[in-house]
């Protein structure tokens, strides 16, 4: 009898175990996602803010971010469709490398309500830069992929940047 109640303890809790919140993504299906960042430090409405200056150069110079994102380069003329929102870090002594750590969270179209969690290193200085997705929500579940981006614009210190997102 006690071997038989120990049995159907066991049984009911691996129903419970395997019959849980699912692990896989929503949306297996690959997805490319083209937007442009506007990054704007400067004005009456700044979207980054500089929250630590670095002790010499801009070396640890830190910015946190909640930048629009855009389906076009222009910002008047484009329509939004979401929002970068985390920080980047002068990471480097020498060259304006950036380590960059941010969710772009989709606020429009066929993604809206899911986000996509970017990190990586940003060399300026390169016209094109790749960076990691290492995980995102909603229809992004448990992505993967990489993220190509460039500066299209640059008025020291604000830029508009061109993203191309791939992930799956």
């Amino acid at each position: 009898m006690a071997s038989f109640k120990l049995y159907s303890t066991l049984l009911a809790m691996a129903i419970i175990l395997t019959t849980g919140p699912a692990t896989h993504p929503v949306s297996a299906a690959p997805a490319h996602l083209h937007f442009y960042m506007h990054d704007v430090l400067t004005g009456p409405s700044p979207t980054a803010v500089q929250v630590l200056n670095g002790p010499r150069g801009h070396f640890g110079d830190t910015i946190v971010i909640d930048d629009v994102l855009t389906d076009g380069a222009s910002r008047s003329a484009s329509a939004v469709v979401g929002r970068a929102q985390g920080h980047y870090i002068w990471a480097s002594t020498g060259n304006p490398e950036l380590l960059v750590t941010m969710n772009v969270v989709l606020t429009s179209g066929p993604y809206a309500g899911s986000s996509v969690t970017v990190v990586g290193r940003d060399d300026i200085g390169a016209a094109v830069r790749e960076l990691s997705v290492v995980g995102g929500t909603g229809q992004f579940r448990m992505a993967r992929g990489y993220v190509l981006w460039k500066t299209v614009s640059l008025d020291h210190p604000n830029a508009v940047l061109e993203l191309d997102v791939y992930v799956s």
